[in-house]
């Protein structure tokens, strides 16, 4: 099988901070290219590897397929700006209500993302998990859930610590009404998860579609493979090996990748 790909190592902690900005920006283009963009709704953050009490999210109002590193906002947990923040200081409340209580939560996530993607939130509508019908959709056996209730636009504390409370040490959430979330150790886990939700959530709505059309249910994945496949597909490594190629192909459509040692 050779020898697979692992995580880049850095000179220092500064250098893997301009990566995981330069990565952000990447992740932010690439759901803009999946069209997970709607209107200014939608975030995607990562932790500062220097100061892990801030993080890095986009700018609000500035389309995904524009952003670049130095678009970024850099904010702590109390949700002041920082001064090496980019030229657009305007911080979008939902994601800071939202992505602090994750990171002050979670030491273990280092980037989380949430959009209002189309099938994510029409599966949404239904205020359930979903059900182990294909390979990928185990990914998420026993690691995600549903938040159940709709408290409007994420304004407030209580209503960002609920969803943090729903999510606990699961990678993604279901956000009645609203959309789904997904939280990792890296933003090219992220990405693979936040798409492989976002495509369970299609299929699953086309599966019960055509089952209740000819008056039968999906067949289902048992408990036990749903947790073997679960253990291959669903890790932290095989969200990060699986996102690779969505950087890939945007670094062959852009000419553009990271130069590490500058």
């Amino acid at each position: 099988m050779g020898h697979l790909p692992r995580p880049p190592t850095f000179d220092s902690k500064l250098e893997e901070r301009e990566f995981l900005k330069f990565r952000l920006a990447q992740a932010l283009r690439i759901f803009g290219k999946l069209g997970y963009d709607e209107g200014v709704a939608g975030h995607i953050t990562v932790r500062d590897t220097i100061r892990p009490d801030c993080f890095w999210v986009n700018p609000f109002g500035l389309h995904f397929t524009l952003i670049q590193p130095k678009h970024l906002l850099f904010v702590d947990h109390d949700g002041n700006i920082q001064e090496e923040s980019g030229p657009i200081r305007a911080l979008n409340k939902a994601a800071f209500m939202i992505h602090s209580a994750i990171h002050a939560a979670r030491p273990d996530v280092n980037c989380a993302a949430h959009s209002h993607s189309v099938y994510g939130r029409a599966f949404a509508t239904l205020g359930r998990e979903l059900d182990m019908i294909t390979q990928d959709s185990c990914a998420f056996y026993k690691d995600h859930a549903v938040y159940k209730q709709y408290g409007g636009v994420v304004l407030d504390a209580d209503e960002g610590q609920r969803i943090v409370e729903a999510l606990g040490s699961k990678k993604a959430v279901i956000l009645q009404n609203h959309g789904i979330l997904v939280a990792t150790n890296s933003v090219e886990a992220t990405v693979h998860f936040y798409i492989a939700l976002e495509k369970s959530c299609q299929v699953q709505l086309l599966a019960d579609a055509a089952a209740a059309g000819r008056g039968q249910m999906t067949t289902r994945i048992s408990s036990e493979e749903a947790a073997i496949t679960r253990n291959v597909v669903g890790t932290p490594y095989g969200g990060w090996f699986s996102g690779l190629p969505q950087f890939q192909a945007l670094e062959a459509q852009e000419g553009v990748v990271f130069q590490f040692g500058k």
